[in-house]
């Protein structure tokens, strides 16, 4: 058996999927000397709805190809601060859901026994549990910033417990998040019942509906999180259906009426000098977006969390 379907152990990282790489950085196969670790985990066995994010990162890195360096509006320059390689796709398993948690929880256990920022290109946001547990086990329970249109909060979806849609009330349950320090941007839409955000917000959660955002700047706001945050170590969870489906409709749940993608800028942007541990860009669905607009906003909302990652000076 390859390398490639063999999990993470260590600094062994020999199971790079191809020669396309995250705005073409060099791909990696050890982690020693990287400050941040970009990487894949092509999986969406954890949808309840349109399945096609598994190959999100594929064509996240074909449209970061034409991504520059340099930050125009910015003056962030993430690459003279930091070394930045793709370390390639995680070997997650295709056909069992439990298995492919257990994988990114060690995988991740594994990357993080180095002083790296893990940087993960999804997939759906299943993904983000078993991330939540290893950055817990490193950095303690940490600030969340969750940019969704969905608040993930479901007990249970079809039975199960671990999903796309359960993973901020196990987060919340296991004490890997601060509940008054979580911040869940941009939700909205249709529900089950007049609880689906609220019972969250019982636990501490803050919230900030779409429709109370529309047609104003998120720096504002987007700086008054990071003040609450202050120094603790801080993840961000970026849903690419927070947009609303005219600028991202390759998604597998969207939903009308959300953030436009000058409003993500502004968020991203206004979270400068947080201590940002660690951050993924999920639920990107090519198969819904021939025109490959979704991934490629998913590509640059990723280089702006990059810049504004600890050590990136700015203008």
């Amino acid at each position: 058996m390859s390398d490639f379907n063999q999990p993470i152990s260590g600094n062994d990282l020999a199971r790079f999927s191809g020669p396309d790489t995250f705005m073409r950085l060099p791909p990696a196969n050890a982690l020693d000397g990287l400050d941040v670790a970009v990487l894949g985990v092509p999986m969406d066995i954890g949808t309840s709805w349109r399945s096609g994010a598994r190959f999100g990162p594929k064509q996240i890195r074909a449209e970061s190809a034409m991504i520059r360096p340099y930050n125009m509006a910015t003056g962030a320059a993430p690459f003279d601060a930091l070394q930045v390689a793709d370390i390639g796709d995680l070997a997650i398993n295709t056909f069992s859901l439990s298995d492919s948690i257990r994988i990114i929880s060690d995988s991740y256990d594994a990357i993080l026994t180095n002083d790296v920022i893990p940087l993960a290109m999804g997939g759906d946001h299943s993904i983000t549990l078993p991330i939540l547990r290893a950055i817990a086990r490193k950095h303690g329970p940490v600030a969340l910033v969750h940019v969704d249109a969905h608040a993930d909060v479901n007990d249970e979806m079809f039975g199960e417990k671990e999903t796309h849609g359960t993973v901020f009330r196990r987060a919340y349950e296991e004490g890997l998040i601060l509940p008054d320090k979580t911040y869940q941007i941009g939700i909205r839409g249709t529900g089950y019942g007049a609880d689906d955000f609220s019972e969250a917000q019982g636990w501490g959660f803050q919230q900030f509906p779409a429709h109370e955002l529309w047609n104003s700047s998120l720096a504002r706001m987007g700086a008054e999180i990071r003040r609450d945050i202050g120094d603790r170590p801080t993840y961000v969870s970026y849903d690419i259906d927070s947009l609303d489906p005219a600028f991202a409709p390759g998604t597998g749940t969207p939903e009308i009426g959300g953030l436009t993608t000058p409003q993500a800028l502004d968020l991203i942007r206004a979270l400068k000098g947080a201590n940002i541990v660690g951050c993924d860009l999920v639920e990107v669905s090519p198969p819904y977006d021939p025109s490959g607009n979704t991934a490629l906003t998913g590509a640059n909302l990723l280089y702006e969390l990059l810049c504004v990652l600890p050590g990136v000076g700015q203008r």
